[in-house]
């Protein structure tokens, strides 16, 4: 098909796009609606609270950094709604201090308050008893003492080194002689930021009998001693602080002989990036303020002055408490009755593709297939890509035992994972110490594709079988996002993705395969085609009608291929978990295009993209988002559900309850703001998440529905 790409040059216009960074802080204002929703159980909002935070820390590493690069370098490119970096800082700030305000005020007056009326106790050292005190004073000298370093500064010692996220203490301390000096006291990440009482303190007062529990900041405990840190001196005054440096690794891959070691060094330099934000208790002086901004070599915009405890992301431990009726009931992912039957697991993928939707369906069989093929004698070779595998990984694990099996192995690991590369240099050094053949990925590109190829020898001939999946192969994720994987031995999709694995581990220019899209090859037309397509049918007066859930819409010329589709009739549904730079319900615009946003109970991480084709359904599964990096930068595949069953449950299981959700939906206004998408009266309440864990049950049997969520 001839693409008619001129026809969108008309509607990139910064008047058609939201801002990317502000449409992301939309979404973790979402998180943090959930963090606020009275419906939810108290540890369950203390999980949202921490995720906010969490979220947020990311985004000053990564995104703000990138931004202050641009200004430190003279580089004053608009983005595509029209700001400058220094203006998209300024309102970035404006969005956020709101947010932050709203988040500690409502820490302190409610989540606090709450927590207290289920005995569990967050207090200040004068709360506590004295036999408290002086157990916790005794347990600060032998385990936390001794690991605390006080750096002076002064004109023999030069302001210390403060590393990210790590918080600290500025003090003022005066010498007998009457000089003052400052110091700094860094609390070290190897200690828990919540300190449990009464694990430290057995007493008669607090033997556990009541069923409470308390926790003190260690921050705390570390200020109401540090005399013993400074002997001989007085400590006027110490306040809390803590920075957010830039850990956006630059790889200058064309320049690098071993992409391994050149990962390596830029991991260490990371702690060394500039400082792009500091957080400081209200109660900091300004002539502290001063010393800590000038020393850190950045300005007042870079401050925020926080009421409150500072990262927040650390209460998350709170919610390992075995207080079960304060968190959402437990759900138990199910295995499909299919996959429970003693027939040979190759003998079931012939027969039919097998599609997991997790964390719904559980992920162990993936696991099984692994180690399954890991140990079948006829098992010849085995191809992977690994992106984000996390610690303890029984998947690597059973690829290291097939390649001490001898058989051929080969697996991609992709070291410019954003946070996962020391990991993943971890796990390709121990695969390479197998005999594991390890690629690292192509230069310029991230290999973020997630495929498994299996070739095994049969009766009548040598056979292939693929796994394929929207999410990485991560036992713990799986259990926290949504994600489709797929099994198949279909020829074409098998030979396609044997044809990718040659692009990444040798020489290869293949432009075109037989059912797979492949980024960066054409993934980016066969999007345009399609949509086209729907552009054609509406124009000939047939139905045209999208879908397409995703994480983050991004991209200019497929945003304007999805304008130039509804000015031209086409129905256009978008489920969008995070960022969206489209704006919706424009008239003469966008007025046939609807966004919706599920923010819920599990992290919706599967991309489908659907097209009516006049009536030929068809429905694609992608580890790509539309987005330039994903579709220009990354090694990316799109695959095709042909299976009919599997079709019609990703359409009217998934994307219908997604479209229909009335509970945790918000839905995007041209303003950029997200309101609920509530039910109308009478109408039935519907909660896609809840309604996909009740009908996992459905896969097994001898189950009653709701047994599945204890």
């Amino acid at each position: 098909m001839q693409l008619n790409k001129e026809n969108y040059k008309k509607y990139i216009k910064p008047e058609n796009f939201l801002n990317r960074d502000l449409s992301w802080l939309e979404f973790n204002n979402r998180v943090l609606q959930e963090a606020l929703n009275p419906e939810l159980p108290l540890l369950d909002k203390v999980k949202f609270v921490s995720i906010f935070f969490s979220n947020l820390d990311e985004f000053y590493m990564i995104r703000i950094a990138g931004l202050k690069e641009q200004i430190r370098s003279k580089i004053f490119d608009t983005s595509i709604d029209g700001l400058t970096p220094i203006e998209q800082i300024h309102k970035i700030e404006k969005a956020v201090q709101p947010m932050l305000k709203e988040i500690y005020d409502y820490w302190q007056s409610v989540i606090i308050p709450e927590l207290r009326r289920n005995k569990v106790f967050i207090l200040d050292i004068n709360e506590l008893t004295k036999e408290e005190r002086d157990g916790l004073n005794k347990y600060f000298l032998k385990e936390i003492y001794p690991v605390l370093t006080p750096l002076a500064f002064d004109p023999g010692r030069p302001f210390p080194y403060i590393s990210n996220l790590s918080l600290s203490f500025a003090i003022l301390i005066k010498k007998p002689n009457g000089e003052k000096h400052f110091a700094r006291v860094k609390v070290p990440s190897i200690l828990p930021r919540l300190l449990r009482v009464d694990n430290i303190v057995k007493s008669k007062a607090n033997n556990g009998t009541n069923g409470s529990v308390k926790y003190i900041w260690i921050g705390d405990l570390i200020k109401s001693n540090l005399q013993f840190l400074f002997p001989g001196v007085e400590i006027v005054e110490a306040y809390r602080f803590r920075i957010t440096r830039d850990t956006d690794l630059e790889i200058q891959e064309d320049e690098a002989d071993d992409l391994l070691q050149l990962v390596e060094e830029n991991i260490k330099q990371r702690k060394f990036g500039f400082v792009v934000r500091l957080e400081v208790e209200t109660q900091m002086p300004e002539y502290m303020i001063e010393t800590l901004v000038e020393n850190l070599e950045i300005t007042r915009e870079d401050l925020h002055i926080i009421d409150g405890n500072l990262g927040l992301s650390d209460v998350m431990e709170l919610c390992d408490l075995p207080l079960h009726h304060l968190k959402e009931k437990p759900f138990h992912p199910v295995t499909p009755t299919i996959l429970d039957e003693e027939e040979n697991i190759f003998s079931l993928i012939r027969r039919k593709d097998i599609l997991l939707h997790h964390p719904y369906d559980s992920f162990t069989p993936v696991v099984d297939f692994i180690k399954e093929i890991s140990k079948d004698p006829d098992v010849l070779a085995i191809k992977q890509t690994l992106y984000r595998v996390g610690p303890n990984s029984p998947i690597v694990k059973y690829l290291i035992e097939a390649a001490e099996r001898r058989k051929q192995v080969a697996v991609l690991v992709e070291l410019k994972a954003r946070f996962d590369e020391e990991n993943n240099i971890f796990w390709a050094r121990e695969l390479e110490k197998a005999g594991v053949h390890v690629v690292y990925g192509l230069v310029g590109l991230k290999t973020h594709a997630k495929m498994t190829l299996v070739v095994r020898r049969e009766i009548d001939s040598v056979k292939r079988y693929v796994h394929l999946s929207t999410g990485n192969y991560n036992t713990s994720t799986a259990k926290l996002y949504t994600d489709i994987g797929l099994f198949t031995a279909d020829e074409d999709i098998c030979a396609d993705v044997s044809e990718i694995f040659n692009y990444l581990t040798g020489y290869s220019e293949q432009k075109s395969f037989r059912k797979i899209w492949a980024a960066p090859v054409n993934m980016r037309n066969k999007f345009l085609e399609l949509i086209e397509r729907e552009i054609k049918n509406a124009k000939n007066g047939g139905k045209a009608h999208l879908i397409f859930k995703l994480n983050s819409l991004v991209d200019p010329q497929l945003i304007a291929a999805l304008y130039d589709a509804s000015s031209r009739g086409v129905k256009i549904d978008l489920i969008v978990r995070g960022i969206c730079c489209l704006i919706p319900q424009v008239p003469g615009l966008s007025e046939n295009i609807r966004v919706v946003s599920i923010v819920g109970r599990f992290l919706e991480h599967s991309r489908i993209y659907y097209f009516y084709n006049h009536g030929k359904e068809e429905i694609y599964l992608s580890s790509a988002d539309i987005m330039q990096r994903n579709l220009d930068r990354r090694v990316e595949i799109t695959y095709p559900i042909e299976d009919p069953d599997n079709k019609k449950f990703i359409k009217e299981e998934i994307l219908r309850t997604c479209l229909n959700d009335n509970e945790k939906a918000r839905i995007l206004v041209p303003t950029g703001k997200y309101i609920f998408n509530r039910p109308v009266y009478n109408e039935t309440v519907i909660n896609h998440q809840e309604y996909m864990m009740h009908n996992a049950v459905k896969k097994i049997v001898n189950i009653k529905p709701r047994e599945v969520i204890e």
